[in-house]
């Protein structure tokens, strides 16, 4: 069955870097774009990066453009978010999703997704 897995969340001071992943299985991962969304306390969830079936189709929220990069390895099964500059309004949970169509089309929306992980917990604080 597919399942997407994230890892690599944990509590980081200002100014810090973390790498999240996110490991499929289940089904064919180049086929597929597949979407970062965190969701903060109180809030709704909100797409953050996406990577098209081509590595170089990527799209970012303003919020983070600049300090987060998405990267995929499909020999590994594994997308990737390098998060530098973290800032205490990153503090959220991250999740990673597949799409539901290879077409590229920019940023995703959560409607745009057929299966997610459970998530991994970012918090940045000093």
């Amino acid at each position: 069955q597919v399942q997407l897995v994230e890892s690599g969340g944990g509590l980081v001071q200002p100014g810090g870097s973390l790498r999240l992943s996110c490991a499929a299985s289940g089904f064919t991962l180049e086929n597929y774009q597949i979407g970062w969304f965190r969701q903060a306390p109180g809030k709704a969830r909100e797409g953050v990066s996406c990577i098209g079936t081509s590595s170089s189709s990527t799209a970012y929220a303003g919020s983070v453009r600049g300090r987060f990069t998405i990267s995929r390895d499909n020999v590994k099964k594994t997308v990737y978010l390098q998060m530098n500059s973290l800032m205490p309004e990153d503090t959220a949970v991250y999740y990673c999703a597949r799409a539901r169509w290879a077409a590229w089309g920019g940023l995703l929306r959560t409607a745009d997704m057929d299966y997610w992980g459970k998530g991994t917990l970012v918090t940045v604080s000093s």
